[in-house]
């Protein structure tokens, strides 16, 4: 008679899981000790208003709103802070002696002669994420901040997503062990960009612009890691809505561990997103409908599963997270965790799999250092 716990095949049956407590991982944001540190904002176009909604909810002082348009400028301040002054010339806010950090939130087109001019200023800096599309530039930028005794910070503001959160904070206790396997799955509806011209003459929209949150959470979670090999491809899905390829993959290799991101930007129906961590000692796994409703964090270890109920979302902590990393780490005389140097991994992913999916061939990470095709 056969053993009731192994299969026909001699592999063992997956035992009842019991249910163990959650363990206390700290994911949300730490708020500074004083929140009336003055804040600018530069750029008020759409994304400002996670950027200010989230500000405001938290009780951070901002005191100036930038953009060449006045009266959008003008509205922003209106709706979130009423006392803060609106300006059309961010030259401005670099002779104000109270502004001590601003938020710049500009295309990327030109968010490098800002960034430059704000930290030449002695303000430190929030940029907008990618930070740059020339590595280069972005060690510029970081002697730059250097030279000038100021942090600069980067909004990849997945890296507070609850789920992400508190994936990279139960990675970095150790409770999982050494990460062996890192697998992203998404299949979402962004149709909406149809009529939208800057993401339409985007050549790589999906490994761009959306994809380098998740290769700078990859990093996040393999602190130290140096990733060796990036496959990656990009092709369009029959009938789809806009031009730039909409469903892509990529693959990376570290020395003891192996990546994956599934990516389908042209999901109409059934849209899903889940991550899983395999440790040596245990798993993590988050799973929902869409990147900003990740509602449970399951954790299976040895002794048993537990699972988390998040607070929060991606567009409430992430946008406050990388603001008040950036207070917290002036207060506290350090470098931000998404610091201009800390976010560097990320980048070198995403630029070696974008010229992977040019070439059809394996790319180092960090060979490639200007970013041409996006």
């Amino acid at each position: 008679m056969s053993d009731p716990k192994t299969s026909e095949y001699g592999i063992s049956a997956p035992k009842i899981d019991s249910l163990i407590a959650a363990p206390t991982i700290h994911y949300l944001p730490e708020l500074p000790k004083d929140l009336s540190i003055p804040i600018a904002l530069i750029g008020a176009g759409g994304i400002a208003e996670y950027h200010l909604k989230s500000y405001r909810d938290a009780g951070l002082n901002v005191v100036a709103i930038v953009d060449r348009n006045k009266d959008k400028a003008e509205a922003r301040c209106q709706e979130f802070f009423p006392n803060a002054t609106a300006y059309t010339d961010y030259i401005a806010l670099l002779e104000r002696d109270d502004i001590v950090v601003i938020d710049v939130a500009t295309h990327v087109d030109s968010r490098l002669e800002i960034v430059t001019a704000c930290l030449r200023a002695g303000k430190h800096v929030l940029s907008q994420k990618p930070l740059v599309t020339d590595l280069d530039q972005a060690d510029h930028l970081i002697q730059l901040a250097m030279d000038n005794k100021v942090l600069l910070a980067v909004n990849q503001n997945g890296r507070w997503a609850p789920h992400f959160s508190y994936m990279r904070n139960a990675i970095h206790s150790g409770i999982i062990g050494e990460v062996t396997s890192v697998d992203f799955s998404l299949q979402w509806d962004q149709t909406w960009i149809a009529n939208i011209s800057q993401y339409n003459e985007m050549k790589h929209m999906v490994l761009y612009d959306f994809s380098i949150h998740w290769f700078d959470i990859l990093s996040a979670f393999l602190p130290g890691k140096k990733a060796q090999k990036v496959y990656a491809t990009a092709i369009n899905a029959a009938q789809q809505d806009y031009r730039p390829p909409s469903i892509a993959s990529a693959t990376i290799s570290y020395p003891d561990a192996l990546a994956t991101l599934s990516l389908n930007a042209h999901t109409k129906l059934g849209e899903r997103d889940i991550t899983t961590i395999v440790g040596t000692k245990g798993t993590l796994r988050s799973q929902g409908p869409g990147l900003n409703d990740q509602p449970t964090i399951e954790l299976y270890l040895e002794e048993g599963n537990s699972q988390e109920n998040l607070k929060g979302s991606w567009f409430t902590n992430g946008f406050l997270g990388t603001m008040t990393e950036l207070l917290c780490a002036i207060e506290q005389q350090r470098q931000p965790s998404n610091s201009a140097q800390n976010i560097l991994p990320g980048l070198e992913l995403c630029f070696a799999a974008i010229e992977s999916a040019e070439t059809d061939k394996v790319v180092t990470p960090g060979s490639i250092r200007k970013l041409i095709s996006n």
